[in-house]
């Protein structure tokens, strides 16, 4: 379900509900839209500025398309802008397919060394879609969680995200699925460093995933 939202919304002002994504209004109609709608509520603003996408708790998604990375250089200064200049928790997803593999180097590069921010790999626009649902559930489930209470039972993981962290260097599918039954959502993943990956993938695997997803 879309709606527009009825006030501009800044990067430093933006308070998302629970269980709601912001999104740039040039993604209206766009794939990713379609496939987010009926899974989150999503609003577009047209004032977004550099963020595709707004998440609850102050987390934002750049999207990094196979587009972008063909037609030059214009994606790299608006992730260093936004760096420069935000101070959200910033998600770059990148487009990653034959044609912009040739790229892809570059732009974990900057993105992970230089920047410091989590980049996340998928092949199209329906497993960011996926990956977004699954980031705005995670959102919700650790707000309304009790710390008090026993672990829960963890859930199934979702294909996207296990096609996500198989893309990283030295995991395939058996320590993806490791990775996620033992950190249970992909912020806790990317917030653990090598000694807390160490013991679910050993240490080589850690540090390789370490250095993929933040310097």
């Amino acid at each position: 379900m879309t709606a527009k939202a009825n006030s501009p919304l800044t990067a430093g002002s933006i308070v998302v509900p629970l269980g709601h994504v912001i999104g740039n209004e040039k993604w209206r109609g766009s794939e990713l839209a379609q496939r987010l709608q009926g899974k989150v509520r999503l609003i577009f603003e047209d004032a977004l500025g550099l963020v595709d996408f707004h998440l609850p708790n102050r987390t934002c998604i750049l999207l990094i398309s196979e587009a972008d990375m063909v037609a030059g250089d214009e994606f790299k200064r608006r992730l260093v802008k936004f760096r420069n200049a935000s101070s959200l928790r910033g998600i770059v997803i990148v487009e990653k397919t034959p044609i912009s593999d040739q790229y892809f180097l570059g732009v974990q590069k900057l993105v992970v060394l230089e920047l410091g921010m989590v980049l996340l790999p998928v092949a199209n626009q329906g497993e960011a879609s996926q990956l977004i649902i699954q980031l705005v559930r995670e959102q919700s489930r650790d707000r309304g969680s009790n710390p008090f209470a026993g672990r829960q039972r963890a859930r199934p993981a979702e294909p996207a995200v296990l096609q996500a962290l198989q893309r990283i260097p030295g995991v395939g599918r058996t320590k993806a699925l490791l990775l996620l039954q033992r950190f249970g959502s992909i912020h806790r993943l990317c917030n653990a460093g090598t000694p807390q990956l160490e013991p679910a993938v050993g240490p080589t695997a850690a540090q390789q995933i370490y250095t993929f997803l933040h310097s």
